[in-house]
């Protein structure tokens, strides 16, 4: 893949890095290798997979690691982001009210993911299905957000944070047809990775927008790929007894895993994007692809603890 830690990757001391205390040289070496992550991901694009990879330090602004990080490529459910950007705007504005009742039957029903779908209550507000969208990924509720905001509002959103290397294209749907976008949403992990460091330093339409969705974001129950390594409780890890920071969002389809987020220890802080397209032909290949986000999150965590 052509991937190359940056030499200037290694920690600086900070605000989470006070204690003084010397790193295990087995560890700081892991940060300034990311050495397991690379073996992972060349042996993905040695089988064929398509790989777009970002991680940048928070406190420096610089690259820790990229292989690809300009490339488009299919995102799935991660799109949402944008669009719980410009649902928060539009509450912040006043163009929404938060409490707006949508009612399910006028949504055309979709069954790929989430909760509303088995829910008995046919209608909720709006700010409950941006909670809906970004923590249990519920296609049903972002289709809803969707049809409110509407896709134009999106699109210019997208402009305006000057990410020229994504698109949120269509509404979730079970089957897509030949007149149909062929995915719902594109991105690069480049851009992916500027936009979760941007919601974390409040650099997104303004701070309350951007504390809004972080916190919308900091609800995800999906810990499965990156986040695995964490430790979290996938329910409740807002508030971490050890002093971790963590947002992520991560987008599934056929053949494509996407993960993106922040990661913030006593040490370092990361944002980071990984987007893995591949020939999803048996579990095994499925597994395979799940392995290089957790041992990417295993790095990360060296790397900010």
């Amino acid at each position: 893949m052509g991937m190359e830690p940056r030499k200037d990757a290694e920690s600086l001391r900070g605000a989470r890095r006070s204690t003084g205390r010397r790193l295990p040289k087995r560890a700081a070496a892991g940060r300034r290798s990311f050495t397991s992550t690379l073996r992972a991901l060349d042996d993905l694009a040695a089988s064929g997979a398509k790989i777009s990879v970002r991680i940048t330090d928070l406190d420096r602004g610089t690259s820790v690691l990229s292989g690809d990080d300009f490339v488009t490529l299919p995102v799935a459910g991660l799109g949402v982001v944008p669009l719980l950007i410009e649902v928060a705007s539009a509450f912040e504005s006043g163009r929404l009210e938060p409490l707006e009742i949508i009612d399910r039957a006028h949504i055309e029903p979709v069954g790929v993911g989430g909760v509303w779908q088995h829910l008995k209550a046919p209608a909720l507000p709006l700010i409950d299905l941006a909670v809906l969208t970004a923590s249990t990924g519920d296609a049903l509720a972002a289709n809803a957000l969707l049809r409110r905001v509407g896709l134009p509002a999106v699109r210019a959103r997208i402009e305006e944070l000057g990410l020229a290397r994504s698109a949120l294209l269509d509404r979730f749907r079970d089957e897509r047809g030949p007149d149909d976008a062929p995915h719902f949403a594109l991105g690069s992990a480049r851009e992916l990775a500027e936009v979760f460091a941007a919601l974390v330093n409040s650099q997104v339409v303004s701070p309350g927008v951007s504390a809004q969705v972080a916190e919308w974001l900091s609800l995800n129950h999906d810990l499965s790929l990156v986040a695995s390594a964490t430790g979290l409780d996938p329910f409740s890890h807002e508030n971490d007894e050890h002093g971790l920071l963590f947002i992520n969002k991560t987008g599934r389809d056929a053949g494509i895993r996407v993960e993106a987020g922040v990661l913030a220890g006593p040490r370092a802080g990361v944002s980071y994007a990984l987007i893995v397209c591949f020939d999803d032909l048996s579990i095994s290949h499925r597994l395979r692809a799940h392995e290089a986000f957790r041992i990417l999150g295993t790095d990360l965590m060296e790397y900010v603890f």
